[in-house]
């Protein structure tokens, strides 16, 4: 790791330390990180998931491992979606997941994100539940720690998917920028996750909060989960590139951070 993301990296973990006396500010502690400053996707962190089949959401793309979609470049994560005939498929881009690798239960999730932009693009940090092979989805739980929508370039949401409450019935809030939009800069996207409770931040602002009792179903978030990256295009929810779609379109990720509790919640 270069000095200067070491020193930031540890910056971090002393503001969330000096802020320990706030109650949305527990104390936490780095369990696992990726500073995307090496030269190229490090494979001992990430699994990089291919296919063109439309992800349960008719989405266009072909997701590949190959550099014009996926690599690392000036100390950020590059997941680039391009138009382009692949596989069958008009466009391409990328989706890394930390399954089999790195799977937590419980601690702050956070990464700083530039999204791509455009209708029809679907940027996207979030995680599933590790047991999603034997429990199916739903019932294995997903967090979506942040998406945005082309059609909504000001707003991001932050969702759970469960038994019950999941697809167009989950339960989410989003939070909307007051000047801008989100593809303008970066920002920073986090989930606080203890048994009992998730709750949402954006740029460490609180927006959402979920518990057992606010969600109508089974809450399934007691177990480890993995961390997915990947950048749609299309989908039935952000409906499809028109004519002011501009591509390529990339989306920037300067870190992911994954945190524990460093002393037990108040």
């Amino acid at each position: 790791m270069r000095p200067i993301r070491l020193f930031a990296a540890a910056l971090a973990a002393l503001l969330m330390l000096a802020t320990a006396g706030c109650a949305t500010a527990p104390r936490w502690t780095l369990a696992w990180s990726d500073e995307f400053d090496g030269a190229q996707l490090d494979r001992t962190k990430w699994v990089a998931e291919t296919g063109g089949h439309g992800w349960g959401n008719k989405e266009l793309q072909h997701y590949t491992d190959r550099p014009e979609n996926l690599r690392v470049a000036d100390g950020m994560l590059v997941i680039e979606a391009r138009q382009e005939g692949y596989g069958g498929k008009d466009y391409t881009s990328a989706r890394i997941k930390t399954a089999g690798l790195m799977e937590q239960l419980h601690g702050r999730f956070e990464a700083r994100i530039k999204v791509a932009k455009g209708q029809g693009i679907w940027p996207a940090f979030w995680m599933l539940g590790a047991n999603i092979k034997q429990a199916g989805w739903p019932r294995s739980g997903e967090i979506d720690i942040m998406e945005n929508i082309g059609k909504e370039p000001a707003i991001v949401h932050g969702t759970l998917h469960g038994p019950g409450y999941s697809g167009d019935k989950a339960f989410g809030s989003p939070s909307p920028l007051e000047r801008g939009i989100y593809a303008d800069d970066f920002h920073v996207f986090a989930v606080e996750w203890e048994r009992g409770e998730i709750r949402w931040y954006r740029d460490g602002i609180l927006y959402h909060t979920a518990r057992p009792s606010l969600v109508k179903g089974d809450w399934v978030f007691e177990h480890p989960f993995f961390v997915l990256l990947n950048l749609a295009v299309g989908g039935l929810w952000p409906g499809y590139p028109d004519s002011t779609t501009v591509l390529p379109q990339q989306m920037l990720v300067d870190y992911v951070r994954v945190y524990r509790r460093a002393t037990p919640a108040q």
